[in-house]
């Protein structure tokens, strides 16, 4: 992309200028001005006229004869900031503009061309005015697009991640959305290597320290932008704009130059003029970028505003990889290389799924205080939990994605750097899990007389088998997800639940799913679930379990069941007949009782 302005170097490329034969005499360090406006003068007392960034044109005849006079124009253009000067020869200067006026140039960097065709200064003018207005009209209509655009991504709400994309597309450029402690959000390599961009990001990102809110980083390249609202920064937007030292110059290198203070003159091997195209030294990205990387910003901003009741930008990544994870919607590969961007990594790890869950699916039903607002006091709960796990991880020192997986439960995934490690781990992070909720419990006391509502026990922590690989580690976490559904039964108070503690009931939790496991509870519970549906007062199936619960004592059946020995009796009696079994039958009873198991698994939400 060019600035709105053409350079010197440009203007000296156009064909009406070519056709006079330029040569450049002096200042080649100041080709890539911005010509702003072309002015003809035949006056040495121009300056006053001028407003800075003007290519002046001259033929030399109205300029002073002395070099005091030569000296004392080249510093008034100077002064005031023209982008260069053009002398046409052979109306005051046959062979070449006078070594002092050159001389006087290359001191203030001041780019000084000679033409040693005769030209017509109004092709020049047309051409260069020309060239502004259209590169303005072309800025104007990306700058519509722009708003456009990004008016659109406001009003759909777009998520982080296509903000960047388009912002990327637009640009042409890579685009990097990082948060105050430089982990990346979201990025769009612009089709150029997304692990070259990344490779050690923090430490690059900290090194492009631009002054302002919104500036240029010529050092690095980089455009950068502060992202936030109503005086809450939280990140930054990062642009790479190549128009700084990653161009070579097109057509045939300077000669070499005249020896320091020795300006050109007639005779004297003269430099040609670089080509356009040539490495931009210095230069600020196109206006049109600035605005794109502020609408983005905005676009952001007012995006995370509209969000600011649900999760944070940072669980929102993390979720998206988690859920990545479970249901291989992304390659893993690219879920690897986003952790790592994020600062977890999961390459070459022990990588163990852990699953923290409410026991009861009742907002109060923990013994928690209700939350104002009904509807909402689900997501706010499910919001507090992440929270905690969150802190959890962090006072033990754990790095993991982490973040809700469904509507009632949060998961983790830890990195742990050695397999040794992870009961050690896990008994940390749980401990740390209690503290953090006591700790908000004693600070938002529920009424007198009632257990703290985050007191020990209200929530379950459970922990799948460690794998290897992030090709793995969705096995982990659905097993850790299906242990904490099956624990949900299990009265123990236990710091971390494993496969092997949930025993049958977590098997059969394993297998709800599969058809095998429902054909046989029909098999052995389908008649007296039919019975109970035709008779909803009776539920023989209650005094079954209680039967079977008891360890087929009938006399601790009947009280479990609050019924009389003789109509528990009574009641046992027509289970058998609806069932065709003998419930004094060991076998028989056990193969009944893992069919009520299976049901309350599969019947499980």
């Amino acid at each position: 992309m060019s600035p709105v302005f053409p350079t010197v170097r440009e203007v000296l490329a156009l064909d009406p200028v070519r056709h006079g034969a330029p040569r450049l005499v002096a200042g080649d360090a100041g080709l890539d001005r911005p010509v702003r406006w072309v002015h003809v003068t035949e006056v040495p007392d121009i300056a006053t006229l001028l407003g800075g960034g003007e290519l002046v044109l001259t033929t030399g005849i109205g300029l002073p004869a002395d070099d005091a006079g030569l000296r004392a124009f080249i510093g008034d253009l100077a002064d005031v900031g023209v982008s260069g000067l053009v002398v046409e020869l052979g109306r005051r200067y046959l062979t070449g503009v006078p070594r002092v006026m050159a001389a006087a140039a290359e001191r203030r960097g001041l780019p000084l061309a000679e033409l040693r065709r005769a030209t017509p200064f109004v092709r020049i003018t047309e051409a260069v005015h020309a060239l502004i207005v259209d590169a303005q009209l072309t800025e104007l209509r990306a700058t519509e697009e722009i708003h456009q655009r990004f008016t659109e991504l406001s009003v759909e709400g777009a998520e982080p991640a296509e903000v960047v994309r388009q912002a990327a597309e637009l640009a042409g450029c890579p685009v990097v959305l990082e948060n105050l402690s430089r982990q990346v959000l979201a990025y769009d390599p612009a089709g150029e290597s997304a692990e070259l961009l990344l490779d050690g990001w923090e430490q690059h990102s900290r090194r492009i320290r631009p002054a302002g809110r919104t500036a240029y980083d010529p050092g690095s390249g980089w455009l950068v932008t502060t992202v936030g609202a109503r005086g809450h920064d939280w990140g930054r937007l990062l642009l790479r704009w190549p128009g700084s030292g990653d161009l070579t110059t097109v057509g045939p290198g300077p000669q070499e130059p005249p020896a320091a203070g020795v300006p050109a003159s007639p005779g004297d091997p003269v430099r040609p003029v670089p080509q356009a195209g040539g490495p931009v030294v210095g230069g600020q990205p196109p206006t049109r970028l600035t605005i794109l990387v502020e609408r983005a910003a905005s676009t952001l901003a007012l995006g995370r505003l509209i969000r600011r009741d649900a999760e944070g930008l940072e669980r929102q990544i993390h979720r998206t990889l988690l859920t990545a994870l479970l249901d291989h919607s992304r390659p893993v590969d690219e879920v690897t290389l986003r952790a790592r961007a994020l600062g977890v990594v999961l390459d070459r790890r022990h990588l163990v799924g852990v699953v923290v869950r409410y026991r009861a699916d009742d907002p109060a039903g923990d013994g928690g205080p209700p939350v104002d607002g009904g509807l909402a006091a689900g997501p706010a709960r499910l919001r507090d939990l992440a929270e905690a796990v969150g802190q959890a991880l962090r006072e033990a020192k754990l790095t993991a994605l982490t973040s809700a997986v469904d509507d009632q439960a949060v998961g983790a995934l830890l990195a742990l750097p050695d397999p040794a490690g992870e009961e050690k781990a896990l008994a940390a992070f749980a401990a740390a899990l209690r503290r953090v909720r006591l700790d908000a419990a004693l600070a938002r006391p529920g009424p007198a007389g009632r257990a703290p509502a985050a007191g020990p026990g209200a929530v379950i922590v459970a922990a799948g088998s460690g794998v290897g690989t992030p090709r793995e580690a969705g096995r982990s976490l659905i097993e850790a997800r299906q242990v904490a559904d099956a624990a949900r039964r299990d009265r123990r108070d236990l710091p971390i639940f494993r496969l092997p503690h949930v025993g049958l009931a977590g098997l059969l939790h394993l297998l709800r799913d599969e058809p095998r496991l429902q054909t046989f509870v029909e098999r052995e519970l389908g008649a007296l679930l039919a019975y109970d549906a035709q008779h909803p007062r009776e539920q023989l199936l209650g005094t079954l379990r209680a039967y079977l619960e008891q360890g087929r004592n009938k006399s601790a059946g009947a009280a479990a069941a609050h019924l009389s020995r003789p109509a528990f009796y009574e009641r046992l009696a027509r289970i058998g007949r609806i069932l065709g079994v003998d419930l004094d039958s060991i076998e028989a009873c056990l193969s009944l009782h893992v069919a009520l198991l299976a049901l309350d698994a599969v019947r499980a939400p």
